[in-house]
């Protein structure tokens, strides 16, 4: 398995309950999947470069997890299905 990096940028309405369930959620999914979750950083509330979807700002959460290869295309359209996540950097890391 190896190791991956994921960003995910959420909906600035939601409070962090809310936040904290999604991320539990895609957690689940992961060892679903067969991988594990390394650790979940929760940097909080930020302003956006630039608007995404009409919203200035957004939660943004790092979460490190290893996955099978097999398994990356699945999770990353089970990613795009979530409504709440307005954007997502999913990446291999090297040498860690």
């Amino acid at each position: 398995m190896k190791k991956y990096e994921l960003m995910c940028v959420f909906k600035p309405n939601l409070d962090a309950e809310e936040v904290d369930k999604i991320i539990e959620k895609i957690n689940s999914v992961i060892t679903e999947y067969g991988g594990n979750v390394d650790s979940v950083d929760k940097a909080g509330r930020k302003k956006l470069a630039y608007d995404i979807q009409n919203y200035r700002d957004g939660y943004f959460a790092t979460t490190v997890l290893s996955l099978p290869a097999d398994k990356v295309a699945e999770f990353k359209r089970q990613l795009r299905l979530n409504d709440n996540i307005l954007r997502t950097m999913f990446m291999e890391t090297v040498g860690v």
